[in-house]
């Protein structure tokens, strides 16, 4: 074993944690029927992983590899328990016999299956939503407790709690009955959405964009979508994330510095994706039962088939702002508000709103709230109070291409600052 066979395997190892874990998870549950038994296999086969690859090398096929792995030790798992309540029943409780089980068509992709399953409705819908993208997309705490506006310990309690009453409670791993699909689509749908969000901009590492969630999450709300084709609010989410994700290739340059919705070539866009996009908005639309992902959807399109920015229907977006905060009162959707009134109403009156939101305590760690801050009174020519925010902005961020943009955006405000002082001086 080489000391570049060890890289090489820790390499591999990282990258199928990222690329392959949901397909890993999935298949393990189906075989073990205990998703804290499936997490633990599939983290052992992790394990087993790094040491096999050093001294064997990389397989042809990591996922197959784990996954075979990480089954045949559920299989283990299941034979022990197995032989311990022959040996011991008196000892345990009588085994009860298992549901009839579903339709297992009725939800044919097993990392949607698995993300139905999750969504149970004995579990609050936060910890729902927090454990699926834990387990399922092999999220990280810490970036799910950004994503919620929470602190990182408060997430991990989350999680732990949902797992263990999971166990407590006796819920199966099943295909849940073609009934049960829609009751839990309220849950699947954030879960979907935020797997996106954590892709489409990651809240930690040196990468804009990771493309292997985005992508994870464009298939399962298609998937989803064929499931249920007459859910209005699943056209709307995939037509939010396909007009949201054609600009994925202008929103940095060559060097991977960020590129403002402003500053982007929207040339390159992906016109495909904004025709299909925008064909699923009128869809939902017509449909009468407009929900906030279509309404989401909506505002993307805006931006999508404006030719330029000056050309952006502004009036329009803020309106469909005011719906949407009827629908889904989120301190975020406030604050992205607050950036189309400043374009239709001036940065002053969006300041005014964007500081009144500040006292809400769920924006306290988003460092989005001081960086729009900072950008208006940029704009105001107020160049030391946007400064003091940049730099509040920067001690939240976490992102290296974010650290990089506003970085930048705080050495030309000190330069504004200076010859702002060497004017007046």
């Amino acid at each position: 074993m080489t000391d570049a066979g060890t890289a090489a395997a820790e390499r591999a190892v990282a990258d199928a944690h990222r690329r392959e874990w949901a397909f890993v998870l999935a298949a393990t549950a189906r075989v073990a029927g205990d998703l804290d038994v499936a997490e633990e296999c599939v983290q052992d086969a992790y394990l087993a992983a790094l040491a096999a690859w050093a001294r064997d090398g990389v397989p042809d096929k990591p996922g197959a590899w784990l996954t075979a792995t990480a089954k045949r030790k559920a299989l283990d798992v299941l034979r022990r328990d197995k032989v311990f309540r022959s040996k011991l029943p008196l000892l345990v409780e009588p085994e009860t016999a298992d549901p009839t089980p579903a339709d297992p068509e009725s939800v044919p992709d097993d990392r949607l299956r698995l993300v139905f399953t999750c969504c149970h409705p004995a579990l609050a819908r936060e910890a729902q939503v927090a454990l699926t993208l834990r387990l399922v997309c092999g999220v990280g705490t810490g970036d799910i407790a950004r994503a919620f506006l929470v602190p990182e310990t408060t997430m991990a309690a989350r999680v732990t709690r949902a797992k263990k009453k999971i166990a407590a409670a006796r819920i199966p791993y099943r295909v849940p009955e073609a009934a049960e699909l829609p009751e839990r689509l309220d849950a699947v749908l954030p879960v979907i959405h935020l797997l996106f969000t954590t892709g489409h901009t990651a809240p930690t590492g040196a990468d804009l964009v990771r493309a292997d969630l985005v992508e994870r999450a464009v298939h399962l709300t298609r998937m989803l979508l064929a499931l249920m084709p007459d859910e209005p609010e699943v056209r709307g989410l995939l037509a939010l994330l396909l007009l949201t994700d054609a600009r994925r290739a202008t929103r940095t340059d060559e060097a991977g510095r960020l590129l403002t919705l402003e500053q982007q070539d929207r040339s390159a866009w992906d016109r495909s994706a904004i025709a299909e996009g925008t064909a699923l908005v009128l869809g939902a639309f017509r449909t009468g039962r407009v929900g906030r992902y279509a309404l989401q959807a909506a505002i993307a399109s805006l931006h999508a088939v404006a030719p330029d920015w000056s050309a952006t229907d502004w009036p329009q977006i803020v309106r469909l702002y005011d719906e949407l905060l009827t629908r889904w009162p989120s301190p975020v959707v406030a604050l992205n508000r607050t950036v189309a009134v400043s374009m239709v109403d001036g940065p002053a009156a969006a300041l005014a709103e964007l500081d009144a939101l500040a006292a809400d305590p769920r924006l306290a760690g988003y460092h989005y709230l001081p960086a729009i801050r900072a950008d208006l009174l940029r704009r105001l020519d107020r160049p030391a109070e946007a400064a003091g925010a940049y730099r509040d902005a920067l001690a939240l961020v976490d992102n290296d291409a974010e650290r990089a943009f506003l970085t930048g955006r705080l050495a030309q405000t000190e330069t504004r600052r200076g010859v702002t002082e060497d004017m007046s001086g």
